[in-house]
C-alpha cells in the first residue's frame, strides 16, 4: 500500500527506491523475563515515532478510501439527506462500505478499539448495531 500510495501521488521514483531501503532493513525481535525471539524481518514495516510513518500511514489510508469510495453509494439519511460513504480523521474512519478493501490490502480492524454510534431521526439509536470484519 506504501508504494501504490508513494506512486499514486507522484513522489518521484528516486524517493521511493530511498523508502524501499529504508523500510526493508528493519528487523524485530521480542523479549519477556525469561525468553526472547529470533530476529524476524517483518512482512510490512513502518516505524513507530519515524517522522515519515504519519504521513505514509495517511497516504496509504487515502488510497484505501478512495478505492472505497468508487464501491459505495451515499448513505440516505431520509428526506434529501445524504452521507457521503465514508469519512476519515486520521485513525479514526466513519464507516459505511470498507471490509472487503481492507482483506484486499492484507490490514484488519481491530473492533474492539473501536466505536460505534447510530442516529436516527436526531436520537442516537441503541437497537442498531454494527458488525466489522464479522465481529
Amino acid at each position: 500500500m506504501i508504494q501504490l500510495a508513494l506512486r499514486m501521488y507522484h513522489v518521484p521514483e528516486v524517493i521511493q527506491v530511498m523508502l524501499d531501503d529504508y523500510f526493508i532493513g528493519f528487523r524485530m525481535r521480542f523479549s519477556t523475563n525469561d525468553y526472547t525471539t529470533n530476529w524476524i524481518n517483518p512482512e510490512v514495516a513502518i516505524a513507530m515515532g519515524c517522522t515519515l510513518s504519519s504521513i505514509l500511514f495517511v497516504m496509504a489510508m487515502e488510497v484505501i478510501l478512495k478505492a472505497a469510495e468508487g464501491s459505495a453509494g451515499p448513505a440516505n439519511l431520509g428526506g434529501r439527506c445524504s452521507m457521503p460513504p465514508l469519512k476519515a480523521f486520521m485513525d479514526d474512519t466513519t464507516i459505511i462500505y470498507l471490509d472487503v478493501l481492507m482483506s484486499w490490502c492484507r490490514m484488519e480492524f481491530k473492533p474492539k478499539k473501536s466505536r460505534s454510534l447510530s442516529i436516527r431521526k436526531g436520537k442516537v439509536d441503541e437497537a442498531t448495531t454494527f458488525t466489522v470484519a464479522e465481529q
